[in-house]
């Protein structure tokens, strides 16, 4: 009998919804563990977790029985949960619609753990904006500006 065998490697990006519920560095490496949790809970296995004020990137092993948009549906929705019950933010936390994720292979891993790991930094040189189309752009994904995040600057 025949097995499954996957290696699909996720880096999936979303954004908070509204100015006021931006992600405090008191709490954002608790939201980043609690991401992981989630994504290892669910048999996806965390590689990454960071963001910076405005937006968090994951990056995961993804289950043969589960779908992207499942796993960041399930994602998004608990930790907003988990913010709001531990009142961490300034009024009701909610995530902006949507998300963007991209497929790396194994030899690429360690560059996008990196990068991500590297949030801080990164953001003190540029925009969150910047960033989002510049990936945009590396991973020829055509879009239209008005159906992309409300970037906060």
């Amino acid at each position: 009998m025949a097995n499954t065998y996957t290696q699909m490697n996720v880096h999936a990006v979303f954004s908070v919804k509204g100015r006021g519920n931006f992600i405090s560095d008191k709490w954002s490496e608790q939201l980043h563990r609690y991401i992981a949790g989630t994504l290892n809970e669910t048999n996806n296995y965390s590689l990454a977790v960071n963001g910076y004020r405005d937006h968090v990137h994951i990056f995961f092993e993804l289950s043969t029985s589960c779908s992207v948009s499942t796993v960041l549906q399930n994602v998004k929705s608990k930790s907003s949960k988990w913010i709001n019950q531990q009142r961490l933010a300034g009024g009701k936390f909610e995530w902006q619609t949507g998300y963007s994720a991209f497929t790396y292979s194994r030899s690429q891993r360690e560059n996008v753990i990196n990068y991500i790991i590297d949030q801080k930094r990164h953001h003190g040189k540029r925009s969150f904006k910047d960033e989002y189309l510049e990936l945009l752009r590396k991973n020829e994904i055509e879009y239209d500006d008005a159906y992309l995040f409300d970037f906060y600057d």
